[in-house]
């Protein structure tokens, strides 16, 4: 079993900048491919980013290309996404989502394990 708890969301203005991280306990990450979605109200859980287990390049969701960074850091079990210039629209509860199947990153479908999630709230 995997367990994830998703930390650091809060409340900032618009242009502002947050970083989540998610604590992994169960299973070391390094064996996970690891991803980041986001719900906001009303709208369907939509990818951001993720890290494949292998090393291979981090992908991003499109509106979040180039103002969001995940990473990793596996000696501390732990995933993170450092996101920039914030706006509005980047409101939601963010969640961390671990899978060790091969397969592409970017459907919820793919993750086996979730974290609680944490709400970042980007005011205008």
């Amino acid at each position: 079993q995997v367990q994830l708890v998703e930390s650091g969301g809060g409340l900032v203005h618009t242009g502002g900048s947050l970083r989540l991280s998610c604590a992994a306990s169960g299973r070391t990450l390094s064996d996970n491919s690891m991803g980041w979605f986001r719900t906001a109200p009303g709208k369907e859980r939509e990818f951001v980013a993720a890290s494949p287990w292998n090393v291979g390049r981090p992908y991003y969701s499109d509106s979040v290309k180039g103002r969001f960074i995940i990473s990793r850091d596996n000696a501390k079990n732990t995933v993170h996404l450092q996101m920039n210039n914030l706006t509005p629209e980047d409101t939601g509860v963010y969640y961390c989502a671990a899978t060790a199947r091969y397969s592409i990153l970017n459907s919820r479908s793919v993750y086996d394990y979730w974290g609680q999630g944490t709400q970042v709230t980007v005011s205008s």
